[in-house]
């Protein structure tokens, strides 16, 4: 059985991708970040996003791999997600397929005259 955790933004499963298929693992996480593209990101934004993915999964090192402790993680990292776009570091995709705002609507700054 093909553990996973869903949100929004962010989807991790425990498995490891072979071949094009994804393979259920109870010793690889694999992490898929904004699957619809709502966001538009920066390298750097993404590279802090995979750092705290793997600070998450090193805090639960121990841990039994369940449901429970992927929902964990991927709950942490969509709230981690919220902190960048709040911060200005990732901005909504207004070209993206999904406009639901669901972080919250996005900011318009007015041109001042």
């Amino acid at each position: 059985m093909l553990l996973k955790s869903t949100t929004r933004h962010i989807h991790i499963f425990a498995g490891d991708i072979e071949n094009n298929e994804l393979v259920p693992s109870e010793s690889q996480l694999t992490l898929d970040v904004d699957p619809d593209n709502e966001f538009n990101w920066s390298n750097e934004a993404l590279q802090q996003v995979y750092g705290e993915f793997d600070r998450l999964v090193e805090a639960a090192d121990g841990e039994a791999l369940t449901d429970y402790n992927l929902r964990r993680i991927g709950s942490d990292l969509e709230h981690f997600v919220r902190t960048l776009l709040q911060s200005g570091q990732i901005s909504y995709n207004l070209r993206s397929r999904v406009l639901n705002y669901s972080m919250g609507l996005p900011r318009v700054v007015s041109e001042s005259d």
